[in-house]
């Protein structure tokens, strides 16, 4: 049996077609991600599987019970967290704990040992009675995490669980959701814009834009979907010219042009870059900048839609990581 799944799910507002029938289904265990920009659908996708919006048409079904038909059951069975922060502040990450848990029907012993169990995984132990409003953003995200698995249920949505960290903080976290995943064997459903949280963490991925699911499966196959390496140019000068001048050399694969800069995918990348240069130089069009990485998710996503995330952090992300340097 699936843990989820969606068949030719819609959502409109008002006109706007947020989600666009949209399919898939994840497998018990699995690590599923939702990567895309902001104003994607992501989150509207996954408020319709929690039960917080219906569909305007299509079938949803989580841990084998109808979305619509069945929200009691479904919810019984999931475990959320949020992109913004749902925690009382005023009392301790342990009261946080215990509350939630007796929300969900845990007594006694059995209540007390979860609460314990979970403070250890995420780390928050010696913080534990502790005021919330005294934790650091990182510290809250994990007590948030531990809330919404201390049920133990069958399906958990992360919706955006690392945004607005910094880089040290988000990896950790990334390391709580592995061992989240591979210690209590929970389904995990995940939204992100950031394309290394995507790659690090998902089984498979859906990239989704516009309301509609443009490509899907495992961040490996995504990539050798490319079948090269990438080199990024920026020039100075008639772009146009030197376009129409690299399709005519059969050594790139694929050119794609997007804001201000060329993607070129070719094989062995490194000893492209001269003859680039060259050529560049030849035409009297100057490369003001010049970098070379192995396919992203991001590349991908170009690749699909010409053009990078929307969203700012997206955007950042583009040159993250890569080594390059400016002429």
């Amino acid at each position: 049996m699936y843990a989820i799944r969606v068949e030719n799910l819609t959502r409109e507002f008002e006109g706007l077609v947020a989600v666009d029938h949209i399919s898939f289904n994840v497998e018990s265990g699995e690590i599923f991600g939702l990567l895309g920009p902001n104003g994607a659908g992501k989150t509207t996708t996954i408020n319709i599987l929690c039960t917080l919006l219906k569909p305007t048409s299509g079938y949803a079904e989580v841990a084998g019970f109808d979305v619509v038909e069945e929200k009691d059951r479904v919810r019984e069975n999931i475990g959320v967290v949020f992109q913004e922060l749902a925690l009382d502040e005023k009392l301790t990450g342990r009261e946080n704990l215990e509350f939630h848990a007796m929300m969900y029907g845990l007594r006694g012993e059995e209540r007390r040992k979860k609460v314990e169990e979970v403070l250890g995984l995420v780390e928050l132990y010696d913080k534990a009675d502790m005021l919330v409003e005294k934790y650091s953003g990182g510290m809250k995200r994990r007590l948030e995490i531990a809330r919404g698995f201390i049920h133990n249920p069958q399906v958990l949505f992360l919706d955006e669980p690392t945004l607005g960290l910094d880089a040290q903080t988000r990896r950790h976290i990334w390391d709580y959701i592995k061992e989240l995943n591979r210690k209590y064997g929970m389904t995990i459903i995940i939204t992100t814009h950031y394309m290394e949280e995507a790659d690090y963490l998902c089984d498979r991925v859906a990239i989704i834009d516009n309301g509609k699911i443009i490509a899907m499966d495992t961040p490996q196959r995504l990539k050798d979907i490319l079948g090269g390496d990438v080199i990024t140019v920026e020039v100075e000068g008639d772009v146009e010219r030197l376009l129409q001048c690299l399709k005519r050399q059969e050594w790139i694969k694929d050119t794609k042009r997007r804001d201000g800069f060329l993607d070129l995918t070719v094989e062995k990348g490194e000893r492209r870059i001269p003859e680039l240069i060259n050529l560049s130089q030849k035409i009297g069009v100057n490369i003001s900048y010049i970098s070379l990485h192995k396919p992203s998710l991001e590349d991908v996503f170009i690749h699909f839609t010409g053009r990078s995330i929307r969203e700012e952090e997206g955007e950042k992300n583009i040159r993250r990581g890569r080594k390059g340097f400016r002429r």
